[in-house]
């Protein structure tokens, strides 16, 4: 299973989860190897394929830093570092599309996507990847994509430039109502305030978008980990690691059973009084080595 993760992903001046956490994960991933997974480049994102989804007068403004107040919306300082930073992780997003259309399963260690609208920044989120891969993928030739979304907060910038698509549905589960939204008949948006009732939901939700959606062709999966109990920014009392790790397994299950492709990036998960680096970095592998066992099927020979 191909991740895809570059230097480049951490290439900001600014220093905060998003814009670091991809080294840590990728440090550790090659220091505690997950059998099947290989780190591989992504190619930058063109400047084409930024102003299909997102304004030119953006879009310039974060390639130059002028205006600054575009180049800063989504809430930290620009820096010449930006521009190429966001080229290479919104690229690691289309890479891994492409390469769930081909080989089933991938993934891209690039975060900050959901909540960037075509005109501007919101939430540490510059370009948005989800909607960049989604359209990208239905030019390389599905027919339908679902973008999965579990971060702790809503994904109203991905809603906002997907809707009117008949083509792209939205599943979006969050425990906090940051970036809600109404867009949209193809999209599903609960909101959960109780840990008891969280995997039930996105399960709800998941059977739900099998019997009155497509096929889905790919998944785009945004697998946030701020919805853990020990996060500052979003987390919700009781959602343990052993609800997030079977939310995982339900995820990559259902897309197994569908016959689903899925690409997979780590969203939300903050350094946080109760929840150190190497905590946060283990939540994040639970996707990944999920990932990796959804892959494993498809590479065993079966019995002669």
């Amino acid at each position: 299973m191909k991740l895809f993760y570059s230097p480049a992903y951490v290439g900001s001046g600014y220093a905060f989860d998003t814009t670091r956490k991809a080294m840590w994960i990728a440090d550790d991933v090659e220091r505690r190897p997950i059998r099947g997974v290989e780190l591989a480049p992504p190619e930058p994102l063109s400047w084409d394929d930024l102003v299909r989804v997102h304004d030119v007068r953006y879009v310039q403004a974060v390639q130059t830093g002028t205006r600054r107040d575009l180049a800063e919306s989504q809430g930290f300082p620009w820096d010449p570092g930006l521009w190429p930073m966001v080229l290479a992780t919104n690229g690691g997003a289309v890479a891994a599309a492409r390469q769930a259309l081909e080989s089933g399963v991938a993934g891209s260690l690039s975060s900050g996507m959901h909540h960037a609208r075509r005109e501007r920044g919101v939430g540490f989120c510059t370009f948005n990847g989800l909607a960049i891969a989604a359209r990208e993928a239905l030019s390389a030739g599905a027919g339908a994509v679902l973008i999965l979304d579990l971060d702790a907060h809503c994904g109203g910038g991905t809603a906002s430039l997907i809707v009117g698509d008949p083509r792209i549905w939205q599943i979006d589960v969050p425990v906090c109502d940051f970036d809600a939204y109404r867009e949209g008949p193809r999209a599903w948006l609960r909101l959960v305030v109780e840990a008891s009732e969280y995997l039930g939901e996105i399960e709800r939700a998941l059977q739900d978008a099998r019997r009155a959606g497509p096929r889905f062709d790919l998944c785009l999966y945004n697998a946030g980990m701020d919805p853990f109990e020990e996060c500052s920014i979003g987390g919700l009392d009781g959602i343990t690691r052993e609800i997030l790790a079977a939310r995982e397994r339900l995820v990559f299950d259902w897309c197994r059973e569908a016959g689903t492709a899925v690409a997979f990036f780590p969203a939300g998960g903050y350094v946080s009084p109760g929840l150190d680096r190497a905590t946060l970095v283990g939540l994040h592998r639970l996707t990944v080595a999920a990932a990796a066992g959804h892959a494993e099927p498809a590479t065993t020979q079966p019995p002669r």
